[in-house]
């Protein structure tokens, strides 16, 4: 029976923190939004959700678009 290399692709942010000053938890985030290179970001690092893509690669490690399945399909 032939094997076959399967790449499964999880989903994931990296999430940053910046202080802001604001009058209120609503305004802060819009104040980051809106200025975002005035802050100083600092990586908190990735975080995985359960979103997942399957595919098979072929013999050169490209993806067989035929075989993509999960978030891919």
């Amino acid at each position: 029976m032939p094997t076959f290399t399967v790449l499964c692709r999880v989903d994931a942010y990296v999430d940053y923190t910046a202080e802001v000053e604001a009058d209120d938890a609503e305004t802060a985030a819009e104040l980051a939004r809106e200025n975002a290179s005035t802050y100083k970001w600092e990586e908190r690092g990735p975080v995985e959700f359960d979103t997942r893509g399957y595919v098979t690669l072929d013999a050169e490690g490209d993806e067989i678009d035929a075989t993509r399945s999960g978030y891919f399909g």
